[in-house]
């Protein structure tokens, strides 16, 4: 993690506190001074920053992970520059080869528009996007055309290409390499240039696109941009990082009590962790509030409070107290304010051919291992025959300490 390093001691006590809000849970920032010497002459001048991070809509849907950049182009933001968040619709069409081993397929153009819809839609969010200026790559990639395509091509070398980590295994490792994977980073390096970015915020997995950017600007006669590159974070398992894939994410368009839940689950360790990366309290009120639980506070009260923010910044205050309410509820064994309504024909029913018709189990026979388990229950009683048969009627069915449904038979 990097530690602030203040190169120049006349820099004010301004300039101090954005190095700080810049660094907060950094991985790197290339090269410090040039970002320093850039926040002095904005300082004097008046004249914000450009602040870019560019999102390829890969995916209609972001989560928690997606949001550590975001939060800190809202921390900038804050401080009164200009974010430029970059929907990467032309891009898309290429697909970003990093940390890939294989070519990724490439997404129809009618996938990339629903996705990029969707994106705006969600990064609204995190950052005031009407004070921000949200642009699409493909304004200045389509016009660029085949000859501008060549003449952008011959600004960069194969062999430094091949210096690119996952291109250099692929390539020793006999995986193929699509020629059209070479043009990404050069295509994102010149989203920087089409911008005149000052600062380019990516997971340390783009750092060799984000020096794309810098390098581009200099072969254009522009001041290069400075690299800011965050860490991926880890998902609710503490250990890899989030990602829908490995089931270990937290969306954030899931509904609040579902997200109130998930933070809940982590490890007190990965909790700290994501105060850094997540929230928008600040360094000094996180060390207060790590205080505190050392002086014996119930560090269980921090995470509620983490969950607390976490899911009213995604569905508001009055979502954020009825999903601690709700949990609550579920902590005393209680049942939810809201629950799945199901309704069934073919009265009497199984218990087992119950819970799988109500979407509680996936198949009978694991409807009869959670019977066995004792976690299943109706109306509160626990369960414990698996030849129950329920008759005409309403019940709330319970498996486990989170799944439930209001089951009406007929």
């Amino acid at each position: 993690m990097n530690k602030l390093v203040v190169t120049d001691t006349q820099v004010s006590a301004g300039i101090e506190r954005a190095l700080q809000i810049t660094l907060r849970g950094a991985d790197e920032l290339l090269p410090q001074d040039e970002w320093t010497r850039k926040l002095q002459r904005a300082e004097a001048t008046g004249q914000p920053l450009r602040i870019k991070f560019g999102m390829d809509p890969t995916a209609p849907d972001l989560h928690l992970g997606h949001t550590v950049v975001l939060n800190k182009m809202r921390q900038l933001q804050d401080l009164g520059h200009t974010v430029v968040p970059l929907i990467g619709d032309f891009t898309t069409l290429i697909g970003d080869p990093s940390g890939r081993n294989s070519t990724r397929p490439p997404l129809t153009r009618e996938q990339i528009e629903a996705n990029a819809r969707t994106y705006f839609d969600q990064i609204r969010l995190v950052i005031d996007v009407d004070k921000a200026e949200v642009r699409y790559n493909s304004e200045w990639s389509d016009p660029l055309g085949a000859r501008g395509m060549i003449e952008l091509a011959a600004r960069y070398t194969v062999a430094r290409m091949m210096e690119r980590d996952d291109f250099h295994k692929r390539f020793h490792g006999g995986q193929s390499i699509s020629v059209h994977e070479f043009l990404y980073p050069l295509m994102q390096g010149y989203d920087s240039v089409a911008l005149k970015s000052d600062l380019e915020l990516g997971g340390t997995d783009q750092k060799f696109n984000l020096l794309m950017g810098r390098h581009l600007q200099q072969e254009y006669g522009q001041e290069p941009q400075c690299v800011l590159t965050m860490p991926l974070l880890e998902g609710l398992d503490g250990v890899q990082k989030m990602s829908k894939s490995k089931g270990n994410y937290i969306g954030i368009t899931e509904p609040a009590n579902t997200m109130f839940a998930k933070v809940l689950s982590i490890s007190d360790e990965l909790m700290w962790r994501w105060y850094t990366l997540l929230s928008f309290r600040s360094i000094e009120e996180i060390e207060a509030l790590k205080a505190e639980v050392a002086a014996g506070r119930n560090q269980k009260d921090a995470k509620v409070a983490l969950a607390r923010e976490l899911t009213a910044r995604f569905h508001g205050g009055a979502a954020a107290d009825a999903a601690e309410q709700d949990f609550a509820n579920r902590s005393k064994g209680g049942v939810p304010d809201e629950i799945a309504e199901v309704a069934l024909p073919g009265a009497p029913l199984g218990i087992a051919v119950l819970l799988k018709a109500a979407g509680l189990a996936p198949s009978s026979s694991e409807a009869n291992r959670l019977i066995d388990g004792g976690g299943v229950r109706v109306d509160s009683a626990v369960v414990s025959d698996k030849g129950l048969k329920l008759a005409t009627g309403t019940y709330v069915v319970q498996v486990g300490k989170r799944k439930f449904a209001r089951v009406t038979l007929g």
